[in-house]
């Protein structure tokens, strides 16, 4: 890990948490009365995707998958690895797509396209973090926490090879010379 990297917050808590609240009302309004299924992708998604669901009264279930593209490296190699699929049956069942952050938009087009062969009864993507400067390929977004620009994030479970994942806001490295 490179000892001279900076952290700079970008979000604070207290903005992730009003726009996480944001989200809830919006995802609440549509599916209520769905007891939708929640996939989040880790292992990023997990710290957004506890405090999504603690914001959502209404009968719903939780499934995780976890994909990876990244290794450790600040940029996707482009081959997305399955490391745990997903266990529970969707069809038929209207399911919510939970990520931390879109950038690329690999892993979950990997997802949701996965996802889409299951012949669900709906599905839509929810992201904490929109980074469309890094997108390569096209994914629908129907809940958009907050967009965000071309660096390199992490905390509040966004990591860069394991590490930072713990730090309460949403920050970014900066790279310093020696």
């Amino acid at each position: 890990m490179d000892k001279s990297a900076t952290i700079i917050i970008l979000y604070t808590r207290e903005q992730i948490e009003a726009t996480v609240k944001r989200l809830a009302g919006e995802i609440t309004r549509d599916y209520a009365d769905k007891n939708p299924l929640l996939v989040g992708i880790l292992k990023g998604s997990f710290m957004f995707m506890a405090d999504l669901i603690r914001q959502l009264d209404f009968p719903l279930e939780i499934e995780f998958v976890r994909v990876s593209s990244y290794g450790k490296k600040k940029q996707s190699s482009g081959k997305i690895t399955v490391v745990q699929g997903i266990r529970t049956h969707v069809k038929n069942r209207h399911v919510l797509v939970v990520e931390d952050i879109i950038d690329s938009g690999l892993s979950v087009n990997y997802v949701l396209e996965s996802l889409r062969n299951k012949k669900s009864a709906s599905l839509k993507a929810c992201c904490l973090l929109d980074k469309p400067a890094r997108r390569q390929v096209t994914v629908p977004i129907d809940y958009t926490g907050l967009t965000v620009p071309d660096k390199f994030l992490v905390g509040y479970g966004l990591d860069w090879a394991e590490q930072y994942r713990n730090l309460p806001d949403i920050c970014y490295l900066e790279d310093v010379k020696p």
